[in-house]
C-alpha cells in the first residue's frame, strides 16, 4: 500500500504527485484505467469543509459539478511485477484520525497488504540545482533495520502519516516512509523534481523500474526557472551557493558504496526494461 496526501506532509505537491505518477506508470503494461477505485471516504464524516472547501467546476457541456475533498484508495494488479498495489491518494482529513486511520487499516488487513510506505515532501536548506534528497525511515528500530532504512527520531508535531504509521506498528504491519526535502525559496506547487525524486526513492525501496514519461524534462525545466528567479535577486543568488558549497561538501564527506550502487542499480533495471 503506497499513501499520500496533500496539505500537510505534500511541500510542492512532490507526493500527491508522486503518488499520481505511480498511479499512472508503476506497471509499463497498465495504465490509469486499469486502476480500480475500490474505496472512498465520506467527506462529510472527515473534512471541515471550511478548511478544505469543495470545488466546483464546469465541463464541456457548461454542466457545474461539485467535487468533495475526500481520500480515495484505488487497487492495481501487476501480474508482472512481486506484488498488487493499493494505493491511497486524498486530502488530509480534518477530524477523527483515529477513525480513519482504523478504516484505512482494516481494509489493508482485509486485502492482506504486507507492507504500507508513505510518501511525504517537506520544506528543507537544499539548493534547486543538486538532486534532491529522500530519506527513507521505519517506526521501529528492528522495522529500520530489517529494511535497511534509518531509525525515525523525529519528535514534533505529526500529520495523517505519522497516525497511519503509528497504527501500522501496532498491527504488525511493516510501514516505511520515504520523505523528499525541497528548497524552501522555490516551494512553487507543483515540483516536477521533488516528484521524480520520490519516485526514483520507490523504485530503488522496491527494486522496480517505473516510466518516468515526460517527468526528468519537467524537472529539468523546474530547475531552469528557478535558476532564473534567482538570477534576478542577488540575495538569493548568493544564499544558493552558499546552499551548493554545503550540499557538495556534506556529499563528498558522506558518499557511500551503497548509494553508487543504488544508482547503478536503477540504470541496469532501466536497460533491462529497454
Amino acid at each position: 500500500m503506497i499513501v499520500a496526501f496533500s496539505g500537510w506532509s505534500d511541500a510542492g505537491e512532490a507526493a500527491t504527485g508522486a503518488l499520481t505518477h505511480l498511479l499512472e506508470n508503476l506497471d509499463p503494461r497498465t495504465s490509469d484505467s486499469d486502476a480500480v477505485l475500490i474505496a472512498e471516504y465520506e467527506a462529510e464524516d472527515f473534512y471541515d469543509f471550511q478548511v478544505n472547501r469543495p470545488m466546483i467546476t464546469v465541463d464541456d457541456s457548461l454542466v457545474r459539478n461539485i467535487n468533495w475533498p475526500s481520500t480515495q484508495v484505488y487497487g492495481l494488479s501487476t501480474p508482472d511485477l512481486d506484488n498488487d498495489f493499493v494505493l491511497v491518494l486524498g486530502v488530509e482529513p480534518s477530524m477523527k484520525w483515529k477513525t480513519f486511520t482504523s478504516l484505512l487499516l482494516d481494509l489493508a488487513d482485509d486485502l492482506e497488504v504486507e507492507m504500507v510506505l508513505t510518501l511525504g515532501a517537506m520544506l528543507a536548506d537544499a539548493p534547486h540545482t543538486r538532486p534532491i534528497s529522500v530519506s527513507g525511515s521505519g517506526g521501529h528500530p528492528d522495522i529500520a533495520a530489517r529494511l535497511g532504512v534509518e531509525i525515525s527520531k523525529y519528535e514534533g508535531p505529526t500529520g495523517i502519516l505519522g497516525i497511519i504509521g503509528d497504527g501500522c506498528l501496532k498491527r504488525g504491519i511493516d510501514c516505511i516512509s520515504l520523505w523528499a526535502g525541497l528548497p524552501h525559496y522555490a516551494s512553487n506547487s507543483p515540483s516536477p523534481k521533488a516528484i521524480l525524486a520520490l519516485v526514483n526513492a520507490v523504485e530503488d525501496f522496491l527494486e522496480i523500474s517505473i516510466s518516468l514519461a515526460d517527468l526528468a524534462h519537467q524537472a529539468k525545466e523546474w530547475e531552469s526557472e528557478v535558476s532564473e528567479m534567482a538570477e534576478e535577486d542577488s540575495e538569493v543568488s548568493e544564499y544558493v551557493k552558499a546552499l551548493e558549497e554545503s550540499k557538495d561538501a556534506a556529499e563528498f564527506k558522506d558518499v557511500s558504496g551503497d548509494e553508487i550502487a543504488r544508482e547503478l542499480e536503477r540504470f541496469l533495471r532501466r536497460q533491462n526494461e529497454n
